[in-house]
């Protein structure tokens, strides 16, 4: 294309990799933003280049962002790829508006649109009575026990478990449960987020708690408030003043979050029996992952395994399946399931990464009911 190279610096959405992105003015533009800004022409290029960087943030909004992959193991390493019109930006000051989301894992290497809180109708999602949508697409319902804490995702250098609260009502072979708190393991660093106790729901209340290595957190409350670790590169931003966040671990995972009650809707649907001095706020997640291993385990994590075959069964209303003893762990906080991978100098080789992540699909349909086959791979 003709015209003069702009370059912009900038940071992605979640605030850790700095990409490099490259715009193209035509010659007509150029000489127009030159004339409308007063600007001398130079007789050196690189001069002029200089000269254009002041200029980048127009030019970004009549052409959109582009973002350079940075990660070494995804499928579009050093590519520049461009947001779509609907979307032109990685970051909104708006609650409800949707972001440029790069997948660079993509076989396409494209950009889309997307919410930055949790879509419990897509893969990666863990909403309600813990009901999963795996990476294969398939919807299926984890119940375990209340009190308990299992292994979500084992990766040779990730570990996310959860918490489970929950009740059982007289008569009932089980217990409802609901996932209260997430713990994850990266490195040799520790990171927890949970919902608090709450008797009534109040969304002026901010119920989110968090940890890191050990120690209280706080993420102070405002939309697009932000914590970054001094020591890594996790990053905790809210995307409303209350209540909801995105947790980054760039080229690993990224997590959106909400907490949320069990309505009396949902208590009078599925006769919970909700006590009147606990309205059991949990969370709703949402898991995007980049570079899985093929020997990625847990819950959810299994189901990202190239051949992962699902036990769910297809049609039925509540497909359940089992697992307690395989993924339980002593501690939110631990990794020691009978099928945990984890390894705090884990080190995932390129042959073993999947380099996946359906996060970005919007399953819809079925999905909304909770049964059988969402969307395949």
């Amino acid at each position: 294309m003709a015209g003069i190279p702009v370059m912009e610096t900038v940071f992605s959405s979640h605030g850790q990799t700095m990409h490099v992105l490259y715009h193209f003015a035509s010659a007509p533009l150029t000489s127009k933003l030159l004339a409308c800004c007063g600007i001398m022409r130079f007789s050196s290029r690189n001069s002029g280049l200089i000269i254009l960087l002041v200029l980048v943030s127009v030019v970004v909004r009549i052409h959109g962002a582009s973002v350079l992959c940075t990660n070494a193991r995804s499928r579009c390493f050093r590519k520049v790829i461009t947001c779509p019109a609907q979307c032109p930006s990685t970051s909104s000051k708006g609650l409800t508006a949707k972001v440029c989301h790069v997948d660079c894992n993509s076989p396409l290497c494209h950009a889309v649109c997307k919410n930055r809180k949790p879509n419990c109708n897509s893969p990666g999602a863990a909403c309600l009575d813990p009901r999963f949508i795996g990476g294969d697409g398939i919807v299926f319902y984890f119940h375990g026990k209340r009190d308990e804490h299992y292994s979500l995702v084992s990766d040779l250098n990730l570990q996310i478990n959860s918490r489970f609260i929950g009740l059982r009502p007289a008569g009932r072979t089980r217990d409802y449960t609901w996932i209260q708190a997430l713990g994850f393991l990266f490195d040799s660093q520790t990171f927890s987020l949970e919902a608090t106790r709450a008797a009534t729901w109040d969304d002026k209340i901010d119920h989110l708690k968090f940890s890191y290595n050990g120690k209280e957190l706080v993420v102070p409350e405002g939309h697009l408030s932000s914590w970054k670790s001094p020591v890594s590169s996790l990053r905790v931003e809210r995307t409303s003043s209350k209540n909801s966040v995105l947790v980054t671990l760039p080229d690993v995972v990224e997590i959106s979050v909400n907490v949320v009650p069990v309505t009396k809707e949902d208590d009078r649907i599925h006769n919970y029996q909700i006590p009147s001095d606990d309205c059991f706020a949990h969370l709703e997640v949402q898991f995007r992952f980049s570079g899985l291993s093929s020997k990625v385990e847990g819950v959810l994590g299994r189901t990202y395994q190239p051949d992962f075959q699902n036990p769910a069964k297809p049609g039925v209303a509540m497909p359940v399946v089992g697992g307690e003893g395989k993924y339980r762990t002593l501690s939110l906080l631990s990794a020691d399931c009978n099928s945990c991978i984890f390894s705090p100098a884990g080190v995932i080789e390129q042959e073993n990464s999947l380099l996946v992540d359906y996060g970005s699909l919007d399953c819809t349909g079925s999905a909304s009911r909770g049964n059988g086959i969402v969307c395949r791979k």
